[in-house]
């Protein structure tokens, strides 16, 4: 069945509360086993912007009309950005701080042309706004002590939904997939030109031949042995 396509619906009503500069924000590679985690951030101006044809959520589109995609969201975005945390900054802070870290990556990518007065972001849980709370890991990596200073809503399916989140997806996931090919060159064994990183039956058995490499999570049980260490938050994206 035909998905139905994503609309401006929900960022319009942002209007009434005074908005003009609104945000869509998803990230994808959370489940993966090696490679980045990687936000998109798609900022859009609701005084004059319009429909896009052709945009869904990443994980409902070919590879090659992802990329398709990729000029007509960038030339149709007031602002875009892409920002990934490491393997191995996952494993020093753990997956939520990551995407934090990623998340502000792209907002100052954004905020060079405009600041967008709120964010749509997909899910049930804001990972996006700054920690109040320090952790122990402050002072141990690069994550700003401010990032986006923007309301933050979450919206669950927004990547379905909503056309700036959506068209965030699809930016983020060809970028990711691209940092993917290009990593299996130098470790053609794993497959992550195919699986782009994900925990398939070959990635599993690869890492039980060979070990893992440094782009792999390495505080996740990455064989194919039971109980594998990953968190239930990691399906999907």
């Amino acid at each position: 069945m035909k998905s139905v396509a994503p609309t401006l619906r929900y960022e319009r009503s942002f209007r009434e509360a005074g908005h003009r500069y609104l945000a869509g924000c998803d990230e994808v590679g959370r489940g993966a086993l090696a490679g980045p985690v990687s936000v998109g951030l798609v900022l859009i101006d609701l005084v004059d912007v319009k429909g896009l044809r052709g945009v869904r959520d990443s994980k409902l589109l070919s590879p090659a009309d992802r990329v398709k995609l990729v000029p007509r969201i960038q030339k149709w975005a007031l602002a875009y950005g892409v920002g990934h945390a490491s393997a191995a900054e996952i494993d020093a802070v753990g997956l939520m701080r990551a995407l934090q870290l990623a998340g502000n990556r792209a907002w100052e990518q954004v905020v060079v042309t405009a600041r967008p007065d709120a964010v749509i972001l997909d899910g049930n849980h804001d990972w996006l706004s700054p920690r109040e709370q320090a952790t122990l890991f402050d002072g141990e990596t690069d994550v700003p002590p401010a990032g986006c200073d923007a309301p933050v809503h979450t919206r669950i399916k927004g990547d379905l939904s909503c056309l700036s989140v959506a068209a965030a997806s699809v930016l983020a996931k060809v970028e990711r997939d691209a940092l993917m090919v290009s990593y299996a060159a130098d470790h053609p064994q794993y497959g992550w030109d195919i699986n782009k990183g994900y925990a398939t039956a070959g990635h599993r058995a690869a890492i039980d031949g060979v070990g893992p490499t440094g782009l792999h999570r390495t505080t996740w049980r990455l064989g194919t042995g039971d109980g594998m260490n990953i968190p239930r938050v990691e399906i999907g994206g």
